[in-house]
């Protein structure tokens, strides 16, 4: 069997973290299909700053189809793949975690992989359960998504087994771990890579056995989103864009998926009798063309016996999961557990980051929430609105750290090509554009991101950008001279009452916000007028 190439996956410089608060750490998934590294430190506020991510094709569990032996190729590609992990870990001063998962849990002979590892790395492999590593592919997931406070049951289809979890508030209701992956069922049921009918209802058929009690368990304890991690399901969600001629996100967290269009690409799927037709399927990695059907069948089952009608997805999981796990062992860090403040902690890691003033910043988000609460019969927005309207105010200045020419601009690259664990990728996307609008152009639909978004997420950006003009303009010198003011409407004119500190004088102030009036005057239908 050939090495397959090596993949790195890009991480952009320029958002590239410069400091770390409490050390990197080389999270390390030895996983049955693939290996995965990632180096990542955690904030003291809790939120993940990843630096590098690697992925190597491995296929360690190649050799049998119950993965009692590793081939010796098979070690031969994971050695290769670990030895460039270990440089990659060294050059960037991280502590080391590997975890190793269902092809170890099994072999035979896992001791001399494990051993040949140690001996020309020096890295260890802990072998984990599969329930431990369900538990922290739920660690990763609920770092990555605003799930904390829902029931939610996380699945991520790997090349030897699938994990299944349904976690509320960090407590685990459901967690399951089932011997049944991509790479362990196509060398079950499709071991020349042909694709027939009767082996497909064969495989359905195993697929139903094995996961009875686990499904009568999830449907027992209900759930209120699922959310699917691994390379299967992102494989298929690529598949699904390319389907639809739409152009595949930068980033696939918090992407969310219908259930329809997933099997819709299952029946392709099932219907490309060999690799080679698999292959002319827009979207789907070459790499990948071998084992997609298994896993996507696994997926698919999961999917319509719990009548599931849509996927989030998430692109953290066992990896970022081991990151914050070995830095609440490491540190006893007890903070990474209270995650209704992770939305709030993800935006100030995000200030101190690139050196946002914080004081201005502090000052614009309670202005412009003042605004948004006095203004709240006219422009009928809620909380998640208003949650909105306060990360922008927050980071609306952090593209200074790119340059303070077009920093609007600077400050929408940023916040939608990073990621912000508790957000999803609609919510980053939307911060992002009130961050642009807080200056300079109106938003208008001849800008893409604007223009794609439907005209209720194009009203609320006009909105909350509009009040976020005004809001810098009160603070134009920083200062903070304005110390509260309050917004009073009548019909088609709206007042804004300024109280300053100390009888401040705020003729630059009003001169500032004054300027800036003209698109909130438009979203909500008012003449606006400034008294200190």
């Amino acid at each position: 069997m050939m090495m397959e190439k090596q993949q790195s996956i890009p991480w952009d410089p320029m958002i590239e973290p410069k400091n770390d608060s409490l050390g990197r750490i080389a999270a390390i998934d030895v996983g049955t299909n693939s290996f995965h590294a990632v180096i990542a430190s955690v904030t003291e506020k809790g939120s993940l700053r990843i630096l590098s991510r690697e992925k190597e094709m491995v296929r360690l569990g190649d050799a049998t189809s119950d993965f009692k032996q590793i081939s010796v190729l098979a070690m031969e590609r994971g050695l290769k793949a670990m030895k460039r992990f270990s440089i990659m870990a060294r050059k960037s001063n991280a502590q080391i975690r590997a975890i190793g998962t269902s092809a170890l849990r099994e072999a035979e002979n896992k001791d001399l992989f494990i051993a040949l590892i140690e001996r020309e790395t020096g890295i260890h492999i802990d072998v984990i359960s599969g329930i431990e590593e369900a538990r922290l592919i739920y660690v990763g997931a609920m770092h990555a998504l605003p799930i904390i406070t829902q029931k939610a049951l996380v699945l991520d289809i790997g090349g030897g087994s699938t994990e299944s979890v349904i976690g509320q508030f960090g407590k685990m209701h459901h967690i399951h771990s089932a011997k049944l992956g991509s790479l362990r069922l196509t060398k079950r049921f499709f071991p020349d890579g042909l694709i027939t009918a009767e082996r497909v209802n064969a495989c359905r058929t195993f697929i139903n056995g094995e996961l009875s009690s686990c499904i009568s368990s999830i449907k027992k304890i209900g759930f209120d989103t699922v959310i699917g991690c691994s390379g299967t399901i992102h494989a298929i969600v690529q598949m699904i864009y390319a389907d639809k001629q739409r152009k595949i996100p930068e980033t696939l967290n918090g992407i969310t998926i219908q259930s329809e269009d997933i099997y819709a690409q299952i029946d392709k799927l099932t219907i490309a009798h060999t690799t080679e037709e698999r292959l002319l399927i827009p979207g789907l990695e070459s790499k990948r063309a071998d084992i997609i059907v298994a896993g996507a069948l696994i997926l698919e089952h999961y999917l319509r016996t719990i009548s599931a009608s849509k996927l989030l997805i998430s692109t953290f999981a066992l990896r970022e999961g081991i990151v914050f796990d070995t830095v609440e062992k490491l540190r006893d860090i007890n903070e990474y557990h209270h995650l209704t403040k992770l939305r709030y902690d993800t935006v100030y890691s995000l200030c101190e980051q690139y050196k946002v003033n914080i004081e201005h910043a502090e000052h614009v988000k309670k202005l412009a929430l003042q605004m948004f609460d006095d203004t709240f019969h006219r422009h009928q927005l809620g909380d998640e609105e208003r949650e909105l309207l306060e990360a922008a105010s927050l980071l609306h200045d952090v593209g200074y750290h790119i340059s303070p020419d077009q920093h609007h601009h600077h400050s929408q690259y940023i916040i939608s090509h990073c990621i912000m664990p508790g957000f999803t990728n609609d919510e980053s996307q939307m911060i992002g554009m009130i961050a642009r609008y807080h200056r300079k152009s109106h938003p208008k639909r001849k800008h893409p991101s604007f223009a794609s978004c439907s005209p209720e997420r194009q009203r609320i950006i006009s909105i909350l950008a509009g009040i976020l003009r005004i809001a810098e303009g009160l603070d134009r010198r920083q200062q903070q001279l304005i110390h509260t003011l309050h917004c009073d409407i009548h019909d088609t004119t709206m007042s804004i009452a300024l109280f300053t500190q100390k009888d401040a004088l705020i003729d630059i102030e009003i001169w500032g916000a004054d300027r800036r009036t003209a698109l909130l005057e438009e979203c909500l239908g008012v003449a606006i007028s400034f008294s200190a």
